[in-house]
């Protein structure tokens, strides 16, 4: 049987990141831990209080599952023990870690996947007043994808002020639930004036009908409205594209799932994360090989990253080292 241990862990950023909702510090993260007969299996989880999510509540989600967990170690039975969400997600990588770790073969062998090869990850402007997003636009200027979050009153100034600062960097946008219904269509033309390929979640989740009713000229992208596979019927027509994030789904295998779900929907794939350290990010590369647009800069916003981390060159990820994960 395997050994459960539960962590908590604040990772300090390396500047506020600020969001429609609300401004962060740090990233406050639940790591799991496995062990069994010499191997080592690790996962890592962000609560998130958009989603009624704490680091005690998951703590305790985990704890509360321990003695099933020691009973029941195999990722089919984890959708028994806890529910699909980040404490979820950090217990379910954790055992694709510790499989892959006690069989001697990595995780994407395991899941059938192909072997994975290095990526360009967006790279997060974090939301701002126009000028400040400007200039670090300016200062982001070489990367080749830069996602902006936006959100908030002067958008249309935003998206200008980095366009004339990134003029060749291709941009995502995402507002976060933060326009309304009588914003969604001159903020997509402000979008396609200036070059925007995708725009995430811009009204709030439940809300989603109008977008099945206006044009949209840039795809648009659904975060907060999906979380699992049995979500995606209910986008057709008002969403292109999903953001998949382990969070949302509970872990790689429930991501797994919602990749197939929304590619049998002729949906495109974003693959995305929260702010957390490489450790999270290592289970959502391998997803990300079949993704069209990669958002996983979540090491690049901390102070300092796990070591070994993944290796990032500019916005060039490097497959994870198996002594990280997989």
């Amino acid at each position: 049987m395997p050994h459960l241990t539960v962590t908590r862990e604040s990772w300090p950023l390396a500047a506020v990141f600020t969001i429609a909702r609300g401004s962060k510090t740090a990233a406050e993260v639940v790591t799991v831990t496995l062990e069994q007969d010499g191997a080592v299996g690790r996962g890592e989880c962000v609560p998130y209080p958009r989603y009624g999510e704490s680091v005690e509540g998951v703590m305790a989600e985990l704890e509360a599952a321990r003695a099933a967990i020691a009973g029941q170690c195999d990722r089919q039975a984890v959708a028994g023990l806890v529910k699909a969400s980040a404490a979820r997600n950090a217990l379910d990588c954790a055992l694709w870690d510790l499989e892959a770790k006690r069989r001697g073969r990595a995780v994407w062998q395991l899941a059938g996947l192909p072997q994975p090869q290095p990526l360009v990850t967006a790279f997060t402007l974090s939301l701002s007043d126009p000028a400040a997003m400007g200039e670090a636009a300016a200062a982001a200027a070489g990367r080749p994808l830069l996602k902006l979050k936006l959100g908030g009153r002067d958008d249309r100034e935003r998206l200008a002020a980095v366009r004339r600062n990134a003029p060749k960097a291709r941009l995502i946008v995402d507002a976060n639930e933060g326009w309304n219904e009588t914003e969604l269509e001159p903020m997509f033309a402000a979008c396609a004036e200036f070059g925007v390929e995708l725009i995430e979640q811009p009204l709030p989740a439940g809300r989603d009908a109008a977008l099945g009713q206006v044009k949209r000229p840039v795809p648009v992208c659904a975060d907060e409205s999906i979380h699992v596979a049995s979500d995606v019927a209910e986008l057709v027509g008002r969403y292109d594209a999903i953001n998949i994030k382990l969070d949302k789904t509970g872990g790689l295998t429930g991501a797994l799932a919602l990749a197939d779900a929304a590619a049998a929907c002729n949906m495109k794939l974003m693959v995305g994360c929260m702010v957390a350290t490489s450790l999270a990010m290592a289970p959502a590369f391998l997803l990300a090989q079949r993704a069209d647009h990669v958002d996983l800069d979540g090491p690049l916003l901390l102070q300092r990253d796990r070591v070994p981390g993944i290796r990032f060159e500019g916005s060039v990820m490097n497959p994870p080292p198996p002594e990280l994960w997989g």
